[in-house]
């Protein structure tokens, strides 16, 4: 069996196709995955973080081959996919200087008092790699989220080797990618086999329950992701899964922003639910609307353009799950028409906030792509009323004047249970690669809201905390002896800095 990439723009095979994995290339790959975590998991922080800059170097200088070819195959464009690759590489850069810091690791000392009840004995705590991991590489983004995205990034700087399964709507790009993060880990001196890519559905399904597996990575769909999901929990000895699904992101125009700005948020609306042929997982797929502002957002989609979605079976969801909007609310606006093989058209549906109220379920279902559902209202209590009912989502957004004020922080207060990210006046496609990001939500946004995909703490899905007590200085690691050698921040007995 073989994976046959697609042009979206004329449907046409695109490249040469690529070889399924077997289920014995699977087990080899899986075996020598966890022969292999054994070296990196005990190769020195700053060891690893040299080891990620060379990768993050490497994918900047392919930047012309890989993103000619996913353009190819994916049709996203030479300018979005440049800046895709750079953030890429970015997010390597970021993991290294982590690893440089030293904070991830928890450092946390406790002096032995023989005082208190029960008497304490020294303790030592730090966080240490999971071991070999699986990833599962995203549609969208074939290079912030796939081949060497961020989880597989954030994996490798745990200390954790990677197993990937490339997704099959860009094979030729990930065959690419994975040749080249290959090369630069060998040359930098990374352990062989510390990262692979297999390839095929069957192969992902064995790679989930594969013994030497110790969790796994996913951006994909609720049904997918929920699949896998179960596979893990159901394993002799099951697997944290962390999985980014399905997601409506929840948006709250509120009265005074739409008076003082009305055709600035229309337009905003139109960009960000276009944006990528809407294939953003933070598409604002769902937007409460004062009445008075609903003809203006259905101008701006109306005026907007279609493109080539990214397979085949995308854009016939896509006309599927259109189709449904249509037959339980109003549709007032669609955009123009492409004429790719794959090609969708933007679409904007309305229902006022009583027919929501009486469904939320039916009209809160992700359709993924360029369509959006208003809901018009005239008292804004009425929709924060009814947002604590939304399914969880990664983003949620308000959209206020100074006069909403009030308003605004109780839909706030609403919105940050539901939501890993709450935004104020902005748009929710775009997600920075920093510190303080959180890309994750309640169910069926992801599978584990405790956690992120995106930015520095994305690290802390591959890490387990092992506590060392009353061992002698010289035979702990060097993050937990006693004259912190390596100078990073710890707490000690309670109290948090570089002692």
């Amino acid at each position: 069996m073989t994976i046959q990439g697609f042009n979206p723009r004329s449907g046409e095979p695109i490249g040469n196709a690529v070889a399924e994995t077997s289920a014995a290339e699977l087990d080899a790959t899986c075996t020598r995955a966890s022969a292999a975590f054994s070296a990196w998991s005990r190769t020195p922080r700053l060891v690893r973080a040299t080891i990620l800059d060379k990768v993050a170097d490497a994918l900047d200088a392919h930047t012309g081959e890989l993103a000619a070819l996913a353009d190819g195959e994916t049709a996203l464009g030479l300018p979005r996919l440049n800046g895709e690759i750079k953030r890429t590489s970015n997010q390597l850069r970021l993991f290294a200087g982590m690893l440089r810091e030293g904070s991830y690791l928890e450092a946390t000392l406790d002096s032995a008092d023989a005082t208190i009840v029960p008497p304490r004995p020294e303790l030592r705590r730090i966080l240490q790699p999971l071991g070999p991991v699986a990833v599962f590489a995203a549609s969208n983004f074939p290079f912030a989220f796939s081949i060497i995205g961020g989880d597989t990034a954030s994996a490798l700087a745990a200390g954790c080797s990677v197993v990937v399964k490339a997704h099959q709507g860009h094979p030729q790009t990930g065959l690419a990618t994975a040749r080249i993060v290959t090369q630069a880990l060998a040359v930098a001196g990374a352990p062989s086999d510390v990262f692979a890519v297999i390839y095929g559905f069957e192969a992902g399904v064995q790679l989930v329950k594969h013994p030497a597996i110790k969790a796994a990575g996913f951006t994909g769909s609720t049904a997918g992701g929920r699949a896998l999901f179960d596979l893990a929990n159901a394993r002799p000895e099951p697997i944290p899964f962390y999985g980014e699904l399905g997601s409506i992101n929840p948006t709250v125009i509120l009265p005074g922003a739409a008076a003082e700005r009305g055709d600035e948020i229309a337009q905003g609306y139109a960009q960000s639910l276009t944006a990528g042929v809407g294939q953003f997982c933070t598409n604002p797929g769902l937007t409460f609307v004062p009445e008075s502002l609903g003809n203006a957002l259905a101008d701006a989609v109306g005026k907007s353009s279609g493109g080539a979605m990214l397979t085949k079976r995308m854009r016939d969801a896509y006309v599927a799950g259109t189709d449904t909007l249509g037959a339980v609310a109003e549709r007032v606006a669609e955009g123009q028409a492409s004429d790719a093989a794959f090609g969708s058209t933007p679409q904007l549906f309305r229902v006022d906030v009583a027919e929501f109220a009486a469904d939320i379920e039916k009209y809160s279902e992700e359709c993924f792509g360029p369509a959006g559902l208003i809901v018009s209202y005239s008292d804004p209590q009425r929709v924060i009323d009814l947002l604590p009912q939304l399914p969880g989502s990664l983003t949620a957004s308000v959209h206020a004047a100074a006069g909403d004020a009030p308003v605004a922080a109780r839909a706030a207060d609403a919105l940050r249970g539901i939501a890993g990210r709450v935004i104020y006046n902005a748009w929710p496609t775009g997600v920075a690669v920093a510190w303080g990001m959180q890309h994750g939500g309640p169910w069926p946004a992801t599978t584990n809201p405790l956690h992120t995909s995106v930015g520095a703490t994305a690290i802390r899905r591959w890490l387990v905390p092992v506590s060392f007590q009353s061992w002698p200085d010289a035979l702990l690691p060097d993050e937990l002896k006693d004259a912190n050698p390596l100078g990073i921040p710890r707490r000690r007995d309670g109290v948090l800095g570089t002692h």
